[in-house]
């Protein structure tokens, strides 16, 4: 805690202050090539550095960024997008529709890329002049507009690629209102406002410095002292107190974000399908939410928020039931079964994996938390070396996103190692219609059966506090919970 404070007050020495904005972010990036993103805190720096394709607005439609017009065609197999004239490169080169293409087909067959899945309906991508894209789809893919609003859909310069390849993290370039200028790992990200960025009208902080603190706690305190001018992710159990305080204000936003906890369905010591069964009976989200959040936050089963249109009512929360817990483990033959639960170094999940330990006790599970920084935990269980971990997802504006990613046989954040054939062609029918009433039924069968294997299980949807200085003018909360830069001003003084 020491040493991450005093990193902070190390920025507050930096030169032209008044013009630098200062984000206290909730862990330090893995890495920052949108090919290998895998994070949610590499989305939040990623909104400075590299446009996207198209942006989300806080009513979660999509609007115009580096694409200024699209429109399906041919039935929905393809999507036609008209770019804007005015993008350049980090590096000066303009950004045109054969960098577009570039970036789309690294993206959809790099080694190194875990995009593949989304954008596998993807047969083609053409640029008949500098303006146009044409995607090509081997069968329409109603999810594909929210694809490119996020990670796929963030385009690098092809000069920086062909000098880097797959080490473009390490320097990337993309086309953002900031470029980056140094990166020291666990410490700090710092950028410089780009002057002939398409939209420099509207940013009005001359450098960003991204200070990663996992701790909520630090993150407050260097904001209350003014070492930090915005902080993400307040947590629940600060928000009363912030609110209190006349140096700081509270920006708040429903979130499509939730957080689960998954499974190694392949070689964990949960894999029998029946011990996960009996830790969801043995916990009560409700509980979760009263004694870890606050009662702030949303508890919930499903990827999608109640009240959203692809909630399902009718497989509400279910309830605790500690003597079926304990039958099912008796049938399993593990009365007491043991396991590690891996938890990022934050205090709001530390104490909700602890509220999770002392619940599952009841019932007979020997629980061990294993804390670790985030990049980290995410490698330990990409690896298969784990039991059960903590998954954050930020969400996306199309339910698709929602889910298939995790749950899919080559969803790429199936760490689980979770199959089941039913499941995949539920969710490639439900691609393939933009009729929101079929694709509803299709969720719906696909939910029925993970629900029942349960390879994750969903405890909360979050909501978003930020927190900064007191007069900040311009910021406008998403339910993405990603800080978008442009009117952004800092408060005089």
């Amino acid at each position: 805690m020491i040493r991450l404070f005093a990193c902070v007050l190390a920025v507050a020495a930096t030169p032209a202050m008044a013009q630098t904005l200062r984000i206290g972010i909730g862990a330090d990036p893995n890495v920052l090539d949108p090919a290998r993103s895998g994070s949610f805190v590499e989305r939040v720096v990623f909104t400075a550095l590299c446009d996207r394709l198209l942006d989300i607005g806080p009513d979660l439609s999509f609007r115009p960024e580096l694409a200024t017009a699209w429109a399906w065609e041919d039935g929905g197999r393809s999507l036609r997008l008209t770019l804007r004239e005015d993008a350049r490169f980090h590096d000066g080169t303009r950004l045109d529709a054969e960098a577009v293409k570039i970036n789309l087909d690294r993206y959809r067959s790099a080694p190194e890329s875990v995009r593949k899945s989304e954008l596998r309906p993807v047969t083609a991508v053409e640029a008949p002049d500098a303006r146009t894209v044409i995607i090509r789809l081997d069968q329409p893919y109603a999810p594909l507009l929210s694809v490119l609003s996020d990670r796929s859909g963030m385009i690098m310069s092809p000069t920086a690629l062909a000098r880097l390849g797959a080490r473009i993290g390490e320097d990337p370039v993309c086309s953002g209102p900031f470029r980056l200028t140094r990166r020291v790992a666990q410490d700090r990200i710092e950028m410089e406002r780009v002057p002939d960025h398409w939209n420099a009208a509207n940013i009005h902080v001359q450098r960003v410095v991204m200070q990663p603190i996992p701790d909520s706690n630090v993150r407050l305190l260097n904001l209350r002292a003014g070492q930090l001018d915005l902080i993400e992710r307040v947590a629940p159990s600060d928000v009363a107190s912030a609110r209190r305080d006349a140096r700081i204000a509270i920006a708040e936003s429903t979130a499509i974000a939730y957080q689960g906890i998954y499974f190694n369905t392949e070689s964990g010591a949960l894999r029998d399908p029946r011990l996960r069964e009996a830790l969801e009976l043995s916990i009560d989200r409700g509980i979760i939410n009263q004694v870890a959040l606050d009662n702030l936050f949303v508890p919930n089963n499903q990827p999608e928020a109640p009240g959203t249109p692809y909630h399902f009512a009718n497989r509400p929360v279910p309830g605790r039931d500690l003597d079926r817990a304990r039958a099912l483990l008796r049938d399993a033959g593990q009365p007491n079964p043991a396991f590690t639960l891996l938890t990022p170094n934050a205090p709001m999940e530390t104490q909700v994996a602890e509220v999770i330990q002392s619940m599952a006790a009841e019932a007979g599970f020997r629980v061990r938390i294993e804390t670790l920084e985030a990049s980290t935990m995410v490698a330990r269980a990409d690896s298969g070396r784990y039991d059960m971990a903590f998954g954050i997802w930020s969400g996306r504006a199309d339910p698709d996103g929602n889910i298939a990613l995790w749950i899919a046989s080559d969803g790429f954040l199936n760490r689980m190692k979770y199959r089941n054939p039913q499941v995949d062609a539920a969710f490639i029918a439900a691609r393939q219609s933009t009729d929101p009433a079929t694709r509803r039924g299709f969720y719906q069968a696909a939910m029925d059966q993970w629900m029942a294997d349960r390879p994750m299980l969903i405890l909360y949807h979050f909501r978003w506090f930020w927190g900064m200085r007191a007069r900040m003018e311009g910021f406008q909360p998403s339910p993405d919970g990603l800080i978008r830069f442009s009117g952004l001003r800092l408060p005089p003084g």
